[in-house]
């Protein structure tokens, strides 16, 4: 019985996000599960406590929820990495199963708290799994992927309590739902019916101020407008570097640019490792970029790749490059948060299994800084622009985006090349994922992918346009460059830290003692 509710939670968290999905599971997606840990905690009661028992259901759940929900990865690995489709399995298993270790964590630390403080203690798994989300966006590099709150990035009342919160937050309201849930399914005591009252309460009070926060509008009235063109180049993979289609691929991306900018774009965005060659290190090849640049005064945003040399060896960097209306190059920024598997593989001599992956994946190094990248806007009466770009999968660490705000971006740019996924869920993941930082920032967030999805997402998480998968395009948008900042870009993530120091309180030697559950002592 346990198990199979564990399971339950594992499905539920998987549909709560795109593309096969819908928010609504997010809100009681992790009441099975707690209903688990408290039974478990029961019938265990007068033994001595058995923390394996209630791990293995909390990791039930999340290799259910992960083994769904990063499906993608066997595509990735299988088409693009090179791997026998048996062994990309194998390995977008033992990704669910390491992911799956921190809603074990939570089952854990929730049980403790039951054992605690009785069914009381069940109030407490909002704040541990926003702890255990946290910690999974650090943790060896971290993998913030479909972290809870991102499932209502398309609930536009609700997901602007991000802009207060951050996503974590977000995580903490629906789990906060689902804990209602669990408890009023286990008891009708009046003080935890209150309490579920009350969560519902919370609720609506949450949707009316995000409704009312919409309506007001204020963000898409302030700061000067500009307009800006994105490239969606549809390069396939296995052409990107194949010296016989540098040509090709160079004049496809001049010619999506002249369209974007004789439609009036004042800022022209490449998505991520679009040019077939090291744009700094190949003045030739770059020329033709740098002169339509320079003849039509437009600044651009190009991504690509850059190599450097010195003392300590070679290095080759993940980079987006800006280049002026004068055709120069105006500073860059290094892609600082990289890709396992895709930019370098970790723990090589371990996974020699994975040998063709490791063959086909160049080792990149990461940058240091969180570079904000300026232009000056010479063709209106914009007096600058200034944005940072978070390439490819940065877009899901909030902490990349709140940085660039923090050194000054009005704007938040993304460049990725999501071709890697194919049609799999993972385009529409991602992309949902990075309308949540605009939320968050109070920034409008504008996103050109090689393949799709492209588009333009405002301050309030609208979805403004975007293209279709796998298709040429070039669109443009006006977005306004904006200073303001949101209570969430000065404060951070408050709540994980304070689900983090409840976790630790839980795990401290006094945290144990001769407590009841349901009148028994444990």
């Amino acid at each position: 019985m346990a198990r199979a509710l564990a399971l339950l939670s594992g499905v539920l968290l998987a549909a709560s996000f795109p593309k096969y999905g819908h928010p609504a599971f997010a809100w009681t997606a992790l009441a099975p599960l707690l209903i688990a840990v408290v039974i478990e905690v029961q019938r265990t009661a007068a033994l001595s406590p058995r923390r394996g028992r209630v791990f293995v259901l909390g990791w039930i759940a999340g290799f259910t929820h992960f083994s769904l929900t990063v499906s993608w990865v066997v595509e990735v690995m299988s088409l693009h990495g090179g791997l026998p489709v048996v062994m990309a399995w194998l390995v977008m298993f033992l990704l669910a199963a390491y992911l799956a270790l921190y809603p074990a964590l939570c089952a854990v630390l929730v049980g403790r708290a039951i054992r605690r403080f009785g069914l009381a203690g069940l109030w407490l798994a909002p704040l541990i799994w926003v702890a255990t989300e946290w910690l999974r966006g650090w943790v060896g590099g971290g993998f913030p992927w479909a972290l809870l709150g991102t499932s209502q990035s398309g609930v536009t009342p609700i997901i602007q309590l991000a802009s207060v919160t951050g996503v974590f937050g977000v995580s903490v309201l629906l789990a906060l739902v689902s804990t209602a849930a669990a408890v009023l399914a286990l008891t009708r005591e009046r003080r935890h019916m209150i309490a579920g009252v009350a969560t519902l309460g919370l609720v609506a009070v949450v949707a009316a101020l995000g409704t009312w926060r919409v309506a007001g509008g204020a963000l898409v009235t302030q700061g000067p407008v500009v307009k800006v063109g994105l490239l969606q180049g549809n390069v396939e993979q296995n052409q990107k570097w194949d010296p016989a289609f540098k040509a090709v691929i160079l004049d496809r991306y001049l010619a999506l640019s002249r369209r974007v900018i004789s439609e009036g774009a004042r800022l022209v965005v490449w998505p991520e490792a679009s040019t077939p060659f090291f744009l700094e290190a190949e003045p030739a090849a770059a020329a033709p970029i740098r002169a339509l640049a320079r003849e039509s005064r437009t600044p651009m945003i190009v991504g690509t790749d850059e190599y450097e040399r010195d003392a300590d060896g070679d290095r080759v960097y993940n980079s987006a490059v800006a280049i002026g209306d004068d055709g120069m190059s105006a500073g860059g920024y290094r892609k600082m948060q990289l890709v396992p598997f895709g930019e370098y593989v970790p723990l090589k001599s371990l996974l020699f299994f994975v040998g063709p992956l490791v063959e086909k994946v160049s080792d990149f190094a990461p940058g240091t800084e969180p570079t904000v990248l300026s232009f000056a806007d010479t063709r209106s009466d914009a007096p600058g622009i200034r944005t940072g770009v978070a390439i490819c999968y940065e877009v899901v660490y909030p902490w990349i985006p709140r940085a660039f705000v923090a050194g000054g971006a009005q704007l938040l740019t993304t460049i990725t090349n999501d071709a890697w996924f194919g049609r799999s869920s993972a385009p529409h993941q991602h992309f949902s994922q990075a309308a949540v930082r605009a939320v968050e920032q109070g920034r409008y967030l504008i996103r050109a992918a090689n393949t799709g999805i492209s588009g333009v997402v405002d301050p309030y998480g609208r979805t403004l346009l975007t293209t279709p998968l796998f298709e040429e395009a070039a669109v443009t948008a006006d977005v306004r460059l904006i200073e303001s900042r949101t209570i969430y870009s000065y404060l951070g993530d408050v709540v994980a830290w304070l689900g983090l120091l409840v976790c630790a309180w839980l795990v401290w030697p006094h945290a144990w003692g001769g407590q009841s559950f349901g009148g028994r002592r444990l």
